[in-house]
């Protein structure tokens, strides 16, 4: 009996071992393997699709979703990340070189004086804008920079995903059923728990996120067209901002508007507010629920704190990984009140 102890004690470390050093080796690929499982689970409905489409083919429709998702989803993200980072780049280097400071500095007093035109009371600012706006844009360049300045880990990483993708469309199932069995939980409850995990990666990715990146998208084309500057930087910060209860694209809109009335561009903030009121400010009302759907939603207040934090936790992989580990932990939290009220039945 001792015997049979010791040697399940062996095994036990030498399991831990080889786990701590498994994970060594997996850990700089940890990042792609957990988007590779959240796109997998997103995508699942239209690789359905397109096994059917495919008859049955597993490996055929696996490879056409993932080319979907390239297409789809990666090269747009890398072309508007690069264009974020040069546009940050050259603001930032407009506020901190040359004439910029001073020029910013007088169109925040130029605005301010046009304002009172309109306000009786006498505006005085003494913040620090260009401080302010360095600092964001400081913490911008520094965060993308890295991140797009090393090519080939770039494209490391995006074939990486690309095959972590393929390889969960076609043996998803497989690696599911290898859970179940190693799982110690029932299996219903191992179900239970896999389905409430894709329904709150779902609710998340196609719910809060992706009505405030169409927001977000939506802010920078009306930007663009009606020639407001760094469209694409400020488009970004709108879809983090779409996500903040009551005050949502307005954050940034707002500002943009004052900014081309007060530069004597009526025509184009007036065009901008009806873009701001239709294009950006109904999506919310009209796609929002038809994306969300009936799945797990969370309160926007913890989407925001989810996302700020995991932007500083995780780097700019925040942005989806922390709303995503929230809503994990309420969809563990809801398995662990099931399991428990029913082994005290």
């Amino acid at each position: 009996m001792n015997r049979h102890k010791s040697e399940l004690y062996f095994l036990l470390i030498l399991i831990a071992g080889i786990f701590l050093l498994t994970f060594f080796i997996f850990k700089p690929f940890i990042y792609t393997l957990i988007l590779a499982m959240v796109f997998a689970a997103v995508f699942d409905p239209i690789h359905k699709k397109i096994l059917v489409f495919t008859g049955g083919k597993k490996a055929l429709a696996a490879l056409l979703a993932a080319v979907l998702v390239l297409i789809v989803f990666i090269v747009p993200v890398l072309f508007v990340g690069i264009q974020i980072f040069q546009e940050s780049s050259q603001l930032y280097s407009f506020l901190t070189q040359g004439g910029g400071a001073i020029d910013f500095s007088r169109g925040v007093g130029d605005a301010a004086r046009g304002l009172e035109k309109f306000i009786p009371a006498s505006m005085h600012f003494s913040v620090d804008f260009n401080q302010y706006a360095r600092q964001g844009l400081d913490w911008i360049v520094s965060h993308l920079g890295p991140l797009f300045a090393n090519v080939a880990k770039i494209l490391v990483g995006i074939f990486v995903f690309l095959a972590a993708l393929y390889y969960l469309f076609k043996d998803g199932q497989k690696l599911k059923k290898a859970l179940v069995v190693l799982s110690p939980l029932q299996d219903i409850h191992d179900e239970k728990i896999f389905s409430r995990l894709e329904l709150a990666i779902n609710s998340v990715i196609r719910g809060s996120l992706a009505v405030a990146l169409i927001q977000g998208l939506l802010t920078a084309i009306g930007f663009s067209i009606f020639g407001v500057p760094s469209a694409a930087l400020w488009g970004s910060v709108a879809a983090i901002a779409a996500l903040i209860p009551g005050v949502g694209t307005a954050l940034v809109l707002v500002p943009a508007i004052l900014f081309l009335f007060l530069s004597g561009e009526s025509f184009s903030a007036v065009g901008l507010l009806i873009w701001g009121v239709t294009a950006v400010g109904l999506v919310d009302n009209f796609l929002g629920p038809k994306l969300v759907g009936s799945g797990t939603q969370l309160h926007p207040f913890l989407i925001l704190l989810s996302i700020l934090g995991g932007i500083g936790f995780f780097g700019p992989l925040g942005f989806l990984l922390g709303p995503l580990v929230l809503s994990l932990l309420f969809a563990l939290l809801e398995i662990y009140s099931t399991i428990r009220k029913e082994h005290e039945r």
